[in-house]
């Protein structure tokens, strides 16, 4: 039985200056998208990427695109030199466009606009905070979820491992959240810095507005199956994608049950695909039998490039 691969791809936090700037240098196909994206976006998002300053590109408006088009360069790239399709695509929050894009769902210069209305409506939408809680139970979990509700909003925005969840809402409520799971067995609860409780209530009216702007896109049927955030399902239909988009920016990111559902459709080898290695880590979390790769520069698009042939049989 042939096996069965996952092409997954990073969302925000996984930025760093200097990303894509090898792939840049070095592969025709990671420059034609970079040179794409600075066209569609009216600004040079290369530069952002390649020299920052870091300043820039941890604000939500840039960070946002500079990850897609770093992701949709290598994953270029990766074609280019492997005739290779996964099995299933996959991306976290923001990475889900880049799985779409793959997927043949939108096209990259509608992929680029969505992303950058998404990022200016994430981005200006400010209010409450986010928390990342290491190594509670369900049952913790839940009773901190409970303890927090008293003091306003709160709720979980990402299940990223089964050792690591992330809240958002109100600062009074993900504080008071903290709170109670540190006085009861949570030894690491961690703010975050970020601009707002993404992945939350906070988001619907940013929802909203961006279902209305993604109302024309021409939205086409996957041509390889994504697991969406949303609700951690199997989506190929155009039209499920534009009623899930809108929904994403609000609802929860299932990523530990995403994984879960690949690995039990048959998956053993994901590729991660764009800048960082969060996702390997969280993978190793959810389950340490699988294989997971990386192509975030020459390197690494090398030694992935070795290891996929050899385990795919690939040709190239």
């Amino acid at each position: 039985m042939s096996k069965k691969i996952a092409f997954l791809f990073p969302g925000q936090g996984s930025q760093s200056v200097g990303m894509g700037k090898e792939l840049y240098d070095n592969y025709e196909a990671a420059k034609a998208v970079y040179d794409k994206a600075d066209e569609v976006l009216g600004r040079s998002i290369s530069t952002i990427c390649f020299e920052g300053p870091e300043e820039d590109l941890k604000q939500t408006i840039n960070t946002q695109p500079a990850i897609v088009t770093t992701s949709i360069a290598a994953l270029e790239v990766l074609k280019s030199q492997l005739n290779i399709t996964p099995d299933y695509t996959a991306g976290h929050s923001l990475g889900e466009y880049c799985a779409m894009y793959t997927s043949g769902v939108m096209s990259l210069e509608n992929t680029l606009r969505a992303i950058q209305k998404r990022a200016e409506l994430m981005g200006k939408t400010g209010g409450g905070s986010m928390a990342a809680v290491l190594n509670a139970t369900e049952e913790q979990l839940n009773a901190g979820l409970e303890a927090g509700s008293k003091a306003g909003y709160v709720a979980v925005a990402n299940y990223n491992s089964p050792y690591q969840v992330v809240i958002t809402g109100s600062d009074e409520a993900v504080k008071a959240a903290g709170d109670y799971l540190l006085a009861n067995g949570v030894r690491r609860v961690i703010p975050l810095a970020v601009s707002g409780a993404f992945h939350s209530e906070f988001m619907k009216d940013a929802g909203k507005e961006f279902e209305e702007f993604i109302s024309g896109f021409e939205l086409n049927n996957a041509a390889v199956p994504v697991i969406t955030n949303v609700d951690a399902e199997l989506t190929t239909s155009g039209e499920d994608f534009r009623i899930k988009m809108p929904q994403q920016i609000y609802s929860s990111v299932h990523w530990s049950q995403t994984v879960e559902k690949m690995i039990s459709g048959g998956v053993t080898i994901f590729v991660e695909i764009g800048p960082g290695k969060v996702l390997a880590g969280l993978n190793k979390k959810i389950n340490s039998e699988v294989a997971t790769y990386n192509i975030y520069d020459k390197a690494s698009l090398e030694t992935t490039l070795g290891c996929l042939k050899s385990e795919l049989m690939c040709e190239v």
